[in-house]
């Protein structure tokens, strides 16, 4: 029973995400990780809450370049695709 109210609140932010875009999504789970992943090593060095800290800003910016890179991967499939589609049939 204990977990109970942390499982309700992992549901409600899953499902809070659901109208986001891919970049916000990217950047919250950049942030969701980096925090985490903080937290834990925070609490190792004796300071978990500024570990999350560190770890947010540092996730956040993380899933902000992966944002990016993927937006800029899927830009040069649809160059190449639409490049493809104008080539002339005697061409091919």
């Amino acid at each position: 029973m204990k977990l109970f109210p942390f499982l309700l609140l992992g549901l409600i932010c899953l499902a809070s995400c659901s109208g986001m875009n891919d970049t916000q999504q990217r950047a919250l789970s950049g942030t969701a990780l980096g925090a985490g992943g903080g937290a834990v090593l925070g609490a190792i060095a004796g300071n978990a809450g500024l570990g999350a800290i560190a770890g947010a800003a540092v996730g956040l910016a993380g899933g902000l370049i992966y944002d990016t890179v993927k937006k800029n991967e899927q830009n040069a499939y649809d160059r190449g695709y639409m490049a493809g589609r104008h080539v002339p049939h005697s061409a091919q």
